[in-house]
């Protein structure tokens, strides 16, 4: 036994660690070295039993301290097993009724109903990249899945057509083996995971050819998302029952498509508002016009008003963006921003001077101007 590890090194865990410190370093690893997780992998087999091994004993306050006191003698019947006579008397090890515990039986758990218990397949999380356009309007876009699915020829149960899983002949479909042995320090009744059958209780003599007698494997499908009208960036779709199969005809889990929205060139989206600007000339924004604008449903003709100012924002009623799921739009604002004319010619500098000698001379007209009211004031 000289290679036995410290049961405090196996749990990554401190002699002074909490009751709650150890039993989150075992179910992490409980979880992450579990046959149902690792199919095969004899070496996580044999991890997951050393585990459970550790955690058995630091978990019982009792068999802790007879451990922090006497080491695997004090615990292990392996240590000591030809010594005879009495001691700290018998007691049972059950390292399925330790795991099903503490993960409610929903893992898996030591027994094998637990782990012939339906359990839901996993969630599956994909990202999908569309136009500013196809948001707007809905579309229906092809995304390709890898997805863990019941073998098609043994429908799961991993035996070859025409034969089944029969129960195991050293358990006795229990899926556990216990075992008694006399020490120095006792009697010690231990139960583990029976390692013909894996813990399952059943055995196949014949397995499917197909998928090797796993009856799950990973499959590349294409699965068609029907994006709504409306749809922002960053929302998620949730595709029920499109997820990994379930083990032991549980339910399949879901697939969640989060959509991922382009920018556009010229619009932006406020909620259901569609957002953009609009350049006009000094002529236009003076006089008005009627200009061609840029719309969801391609250009269409707008009037501005005569003196209309940079910065001012239209409202075009019932031209957004479509609430999602419902047949209702938002606004369309419509920013306007004047063009300061450049690169003028001369007859067009002396028109825009003659301009603004008219203005002056109806401002005066009218009274004093802005500049001659501040310095009235500021000689005051």
């Amino acid at each position: 036994m000289a290679d036995k590890r410290d049961y405090y090194d196996v749990l990554g865990v401190d002699k002074s660690a909490s009751d709650d410190e150890i039993k989150r370093a075992y179910r992490k690893l409980a979880k992450k070295y579990h046959p149902d997780m690792n199919p095969g992998d004899k070496e996580a087999e044999a991890k997951f039993k050393e585990v459970n091994e550790a955690y058995e004993v630091l978990s019982d306050g009792e068999k802790k301290s007879r451990y922090d006191q006497f080491g695997f003698a004090g615990v292990d019947p392996n240590y000591g097993a030809d010594q005879g006579g009495g001691g700290f008397g018998g007691f049972d090890v059950d390292l399925g009724d330790i795991f099903g515990s503490i993960f409610g039986g929903g893992f898996g758990g030591g027994s094998a109903a637990a782990r012939s218990a339906p359990r839901r397949g996993d969630d599956l999380e994909r990202s999908l990249q569309i136009t500013f356009e196809e948001a707007v309007f809905g579309c229906s876009k092809d995304i390709t899945v890898n997805r863990i699915e019941k073998c098609p020829d043994c429908a799961g149960s991993g035996a070859a057509k025409g034969t089944s899983p029969e129960t195991c002949p050293i358990c006795r479909g229990t899926g556990q083996v216990r075992s008694t042995r006399r020490t120095a320090l006792g009697s010690f009744t231990t139960s583990s995971v029976c390692n013909n059958c894996g813990g399952k209780g059943k055995v196949i003599k014949t397995p499917c050819p197909t998928c090797g007698g796993n009856g799950y494997s990973r499959r590349t499908r294409t699965i068609t998302v029907q994006v709504p009208a409306g749809i922002d960036d960053s929302r998620v779709i949730i595709l029920r029952g499109q997820g990994n199969h379930g083990i032991n005809n549980g339910p399949a889990g879901d697939l969640h498509v989060l959509i991922r929205v382009s920018r556009h060139a010229i619009f932006e989206r406020d909620g259901s508002n569609l957002l953009c600007t609009v350049p006009v000339t000094f002529t236009q924004a003076a006089l008005g016009a009627e200009i061609e604008i840029p719309s969801l449903e391609g250009p269409m003709k707008y009037t501005i008003p005569e003196g209309i100012q940079s910065g001012t924002v239209l409202r075009i009623r019932g031209k957004g963006i479509t609430n999602l799921n419902t047949r209702n739009r938002g606004d369309y604002m419509l920013t306007v921003v004047v063009e300061t004319p450049r690169n003028l010619s001369v007859r067009q500098k002396e028109l825009l001077r003659e301009l603004g000698e008219i203005s002056s001379e109806r401002n005066n007209a009218k009274g004093k101007s802005f500049f001659e009211k501040m310095k009235d004031w500021l000689n005051k």
